[in-house]
């Protein structure tokens, strides 16, 4: 019998092939415990599609109460009444089983869509692309229409967060570079299913942001320190690794390679992969390998010198498009024991709350002016453009804008970590750097992950208890940012 292909094995596969592979035949026992967060994702989006499908104003045929077998021989039976609506459905053909949230008919035939409690594209405005994993699993949906004779044509939609109703036309290319279409993507990531699912493909773990709310977090983490994967090494990803693997198959064998050996003229024998990237992760698998190995610079960087200084850290629901913390720990002349925490919480998950906390922030940076302002990575700057146009009455957008672009206002990631300094770490995010340096966060389970369960947890109940938990762990990623601050200031330059 062959192996069934699902939509949700194809969401996965455009993530991480090895967690399919996992999923299908890994030791249930090595699993770790689904977190909290990936469990209010999952109860959101059953929150979502309830609420969506309860605002429709035109009729349609629920099976949500059926399962199994039963679903899928209702689902044929509405299709061949030419129910102009199908709700929460199954439908399967061969090796493929889909479970559409909406097959809606076009015709004679049906197109398939599904009800996500996230935008329907990535990216920005002008440049908003269709999410792959989305798309595969709607081009399956697709597969099984069209093996059954039932195809509207290669397209289905997403109903999103936005309440868009987003098209996914599988005839385009996926981007614009390539004439790949979204379809060939499809059959090119359907044969790898396949593969996988019969063990005719192998795959290995590979270590990257997305393994932080797997399932498989743990084991992978095992496998890849016993591997010496090269993904260990910072911003050497799956692509880059399965490039690399057959000449450099390990950390090690990366430390100790002489690089110029790969070099093809001004390139080198991996697509894509020029000899400056090869120098920097050679650097990076030294730092690895070498068991006295320090961080260092390898550039002179300049930091702003003030008397007062701010570390800033915000928290934001993305599931409300909401940002509801604005975290300050203020310093003064360097002295540590001078250090007072702000938290600036939204107390209701509302627009109204939202601005009122967003002023109160704004309002915070005014009066502690002059100061150097420290925080890690563009999202702050990112958040509070965002916060701008929402809530205009705050500040203007040149506000915001000369307020990031100030030399006394820095991103340490871009600016600092990223482009001039080196770590014996596996990542450069705040919370690998900050424990390398000794800082240990109060929580036992710190992450921005977890503090959005918190913070729904505290909106529906109020419990002061889990108020404190979001203030402490912001607090500690305020001080985390302080902590690296003080490191930085002290690395060696090594020219």
């Amino acid at each position: 019998m062959p192996a069934t292909i699902t939509a949700s094995m194809l969401y996965d596969l455009v993530h991480c092939p090895h967690r399919v592979a996992l999923d299908l035949f890994g030791d249930p026992s090595a699993r770790d415990r689904v977190s909290s967060f990936v469990q209010l994702l999952w109860e959101n989006g059953s929150r979502f599609e309830r609420a969506t499908i309860e605002r429709l104003s035109v009729p349609f045929t629920d099976l949500s109460s059926y399962s199994g077998d039963e679903k899928e021989r209702r689902t044929r039976e509405a299709i061949e009444r030419g129910d102009a609506l199908i709700y929460a459905g199954r439908i399967s053909v061969d090796d493929l089983v889909g479970q559409p949230d909406l097959l809606r008919r076009d015709g004679d035939d049906y197109v398939p869509g599904d009800i996500k409690s996230g935008a329907g594209e990535e990216g920005h405005e002008d440049d908003a692309r269709l999410k792959p994993h989305y798309a595969m699993q709607i081009a399956l949906y697709v597969d099984v229409l069209r093996r059954s004779g039932l195809l509207a044509g290669l397209r289905g939609f997403v109903w999103d967060i936005d309440g868009r109703e987003v098209e996914y036309d599988l005839s385009l290319p996926r981007i614009s570079r390539s004439p790949t279409t979204w379809w060939q993507e499809y059959e090119e990531l359907l044969t790898f299913a396949r593969s996988i699912a019969t063990k005719r493909s192998s795959t290995i773990p590979a270590n990257s942001s997305i393994c932080k709310q797997c399932h498989w977090r743990s084991a992978c983490a095992t496998e890849l320190t016993r591997l010496r994967d090269l993904t260990l090494i910072p911003e050497l990803g799956r692509a880059k690794r399965d490039l690399l693997m057959s000449a450099i198959p390990t950390i090690d064998a990366f430390a100790s390679a002489d690089v110029s050996t790969f070099r093809i003229g001004k390139k080198t024998q991996f697509p894509g992969i020029g000899i400056e990237s090869l120098n920097k992760f050679q650097r990076r698998a030294v730092l690895l390998t070498s068991p006295a190995s320090q961080p260092y610079l390898r550039d002179r960087v300049q930091l702003p010198s003030a008397d007062h200084e701010l570390f800033f850290d915000i928290e934001v629901d993305p599931m409300r498009n909401h940002c509801y913390l604005h975290g300050f720990v203020a310093r003064l002349g360097g002295d540590n024991t001078t250090e007072r925490y702000h938290g600036i919480l939204a107390m209701t998950p509302t627009l109204e709350a939202e601005r009122d906390a967003f002023a109160r922030a704004w309002d915070l940076i005014q009066r502690s002016q002059p100061c150097a302002i420290y925080y890690y990575a563009p999202y702050e700057r990112t958040q509070w453009r965002a916060l701008q146009r929402r809530h205009p009455s705050v500040c203007s957008t040149s506000a915001v804008e000369e307020l990031f672009a100030s030399p006394s206002t820095v991103d340490l990631y871009s600016s600092v970590v990223r482009p001039a300094t080196e770590w014996p770490t596996w990542d450069y995010s705040l919370k690998t750097l900050a424990k390398y340096l000794g800082f240990r966060w109060r929580d036992p389970d710190p992450s921005g992950a977890s503090s959005i369960e918190w913070f729904h947890r505290w909106a529906e109940s109020g419990d002061l208890g889990i108020k404190q938990r979001i203030l402490d762990y912001n607090e500690d990623d305020c001080r985390a940012t302080r902590v690296l601050l003080d490191s930085l200031r002290t690395l060696e330059v090594r020219l």
